[in-house]
């Protein structure tokens, strides 16, 4: 039981700190005195800078003035010189797909600016047989794929039909992920793979989309329509022999964007083995927390293995499950309790998506978790579906007695205000994406909510008012894990027309990194070893270009990430020649990834079919 767990961990992580403690002044060649540049302890309501800190064996032996930690350094201690960069807790994931960024590297880019440059329908077909003409998937698998198209960033506005990509090809199916991940786009050959024709009724939890007046798919699938696409149209071409290479992929995306703890959200069985080779191979370089997927399990084992705890088994563990009640919000999927605002091709005036589950199918989920002591991360994006985990908490509570169990409404983008008071007395932890104020603003408040109801996606003003923490998120690969735009945005909350949008909700830098560190450990249960800089914790550190509490708030983006560190070991370090390079200018970037990826394995392969 995790819950047992947790105690244990407790006492394992005093333990260690009594350690590191009574070995202070200890003689030591492998000490690590950081110094030379402003060092944020992330302790405390206001920013709280030391002069140095020193290093044992990766745990934090004391943080304090440059005299008083060399007074306790051993002899021929290494002296790291910041030279007047910012080093800080590392960041932790706080919701990502860390096992499904290698999508990123086997499938055809087709994300918009500033990550990609698919910007509209003919753009994306140009991408789509540049990727045919030079990638061996094609042959090898029989498939053509692409990830990351966005109708909200398209000149035409709209999703690319079927004809346009039978255009691509009409001799192997092409199958498009939207940004989203909730939805697709796929030619004729793969909707007569897949058999769907205009007999083909809709499947509960997901809609096939029409040609106008008619029962023709266009070729456009959402939710469950689009999950079955994907497990028989990917899965069976590609197959599940190369899981180590795309968690290796994932993890060094993750490295170069200054995370030393990643979330693996929702994890398909597979990759639950697949991360735990890895941990018996020592393959990990940063600590990894696996949430599967609650309807994936079975009669797998992994929740009752020594990963499933509180404590991390050669830098893996299992932290609890994943849920997923609606869909997305960009996708127009996600379920509201009032209508969008401009509804999607095909739906009437009134519509405001569709729920995942029934309310007894979801309560029966979180019964089954907190009686066997699982964390519980629930994909929340519509109000319609954050009351659906508010009823299922309360009644839940009444049949299952406990406390602080940290059940986390993930994204919860569209919550009101009420809904964070119900939080606030439910113990429902809130994980934000500010980053759509950046990415999808702009549409939410143009065709998804409306002016009114966009201004507070993302309500992390709220959270605050009532003395609640939070935390931000990047949810990759639906964005880069880029840490400095999660930041960013969850500061300045500007649009990619430059509009602020919810200024009431903007934080400060403090906050902001609160939510990337320390309370981010708090959602995971490790506070007690992570995200702030003190006595006793791990050495995970990151270090910045540039000081994100004194720098002008408009160029907090400009930072970079100039070294990660893990324990005490640096996992990556910038190259000076590269700084402003991403994957998105380097070709090559993805070139290399992709030789060590052929198998995208991700959570929404897995995702049932709804009764």
């Amino acid at each position: 039981m995790l819950t047992r767990l947790a105690l244990t961990g407790s006492l394992i992580t005093s333990a260690l700190t009594l350690a590191a403690c009574s070995t202070t002044g200890a003689s030591s060649a492998s000490d690590i005195v950081y110094s030379g540049g402003p060092i944020l302890t992330m302790v405390g309501e206001r920013p709280n800078t030391v002069e140095a800190v020193l290093v044992r064996e990766g745990r934090i032996i004391h943080a304090g003035s440059k005299a008083d930690v060399m007074s306790r350094a051993g002899r021929g201690a290494t002296q790291v010189d910041l030279a007047g960069k910012t080093m800080l807790p590392g960041f932790i994931d706080s919701h990502g797909h860390v096992d499904g960024v290698g999508l990123q590297a086997v499938a055809a880019n087709l994300l918009a600016p500033p990550d990609g440059r698919t910007d509209s329908i003919p753009a994306l077909q140009q991408a789509m047989r540049d990727w045919v003409a030079s990638s061996a998937i094609p042959k090898q698998y029989g498939l053509i794929l692409g990830f990351g198209y966005d109708d909200s960033q398209l000149k035409e506005q709209r999703h690319p039909t079927r004809d346009e990509l039978d255009a691509i090809s009409t001799e192997l199916p092409v199958i498009l992920i939207h940004q989203s991940g909730h939805l697709c786009s796929v030619n004729s050959k793969a909707l007569a793979e897949l058999g769907i024709t205009a007999a083909t009724s809709d499947p509960a939890g997901g809609v096939i989309r029409r040609r106008a007046g008619t029962q023709e798919p266009d070729g456009v699938l959402e939710e469950i329509a689009h999950y079955g696409a994907l497990a028989k149209l990917v899965l069976p071409r590609i197959k599940e022999t190369e899981s180590q290479g795309l968690i290796a992929a994932g993890q060094d995306l993750y490295l170069k964007y200054g995370y030393t703890t990643a979330q693996s959200g929702a994890t398909d069985p597979g990759n639950v083995a697949g991360f735990m080779a890895a941990a018996a191979s020592g393959k990990l370089k940063l600590d990894v927390v696996s949430y599967p997927a609650l309807i994936t399990i079975g009669q797998n084992t992994f929740m009752s293995s020594r990963y499933a705890s509180r404590q991390y088994t050669n830098h893996f563990r299992i932290g609890g499950v994943k849920l997923v009640l609606d869909g997305s919000p960009q996708g127009k999927t996600a379920w509201l309790t009032q209508p969008y605002f401009k509804p999607p091709q095909g739906q009437a005036a009134d519509y405001a998506g569709y729920a995942a589950f029934k309310d007894e199918q979801v309560n029966g989920f979180l019964e089954q978790a907190w009686r066997n002591g699982w964390q519980v991360m629930a994909h929340t994006n519509g109000d319609a579906a954050i009351d659906q985990l508010i009823r299922a908490v309360q009644t839940t509570s009444a049949k299952v007695p406990g406390t602080d169990r940290r059940t986390v409404a993930i994204h919860a983008q569209t919550a009101r205000a009420d809904q964070l008071d119900a939080f606030k007395r439910l113990d429902i932890f809130p994980s934000f994406f500010p980053m759509h104020t950046f990415y999808w603003g702009d549409w939410h408040r143009d065709s998804v909510l409306g002016p009114q109801r966009a201004q507070h996606i993302s309500p992390t003003g709220w959270a605050l008012a009532r003395g609640m923490m939070f935390t931000s998120h990047h949810d990759a690969p639906v964005a880069f894990p880029d840490s400095i735009r999660v930041l960013s945005s969850t500061v300045n909350r500007t649009t990619r027309s430059n509009q602020v949008l919810g200024a009431e909700h903007r934080v400060e830098p403090w906050v902001a990194l609160k939510a990337m560190t320390i309370w981010a450990a708090h959602q995971h249960f490790e506070e007690a070893s992570k995200g702030t800089i003190e006595t006793g914790k791990l050495a995970d550190f990151v270090i910045l270009s540039d000081n994100p509490i004194t720098i002008d708030r408009s160029r907090l983006n400009d930072i970079t990430v100039v070294e990660t560190i893990k324990e005490g070991r640096s996992v990556y370090r910038q190259d000076p020649a590269k700084k402003a390079e991403s994957c998105v200018e380097s070709p090559a970037c993805f070139t290399q990834l992709g030789a060590v990826v052929a198998t995208p394995r991700f959570w929404w392969f897995t995702r049932p079919v709804v009764n």
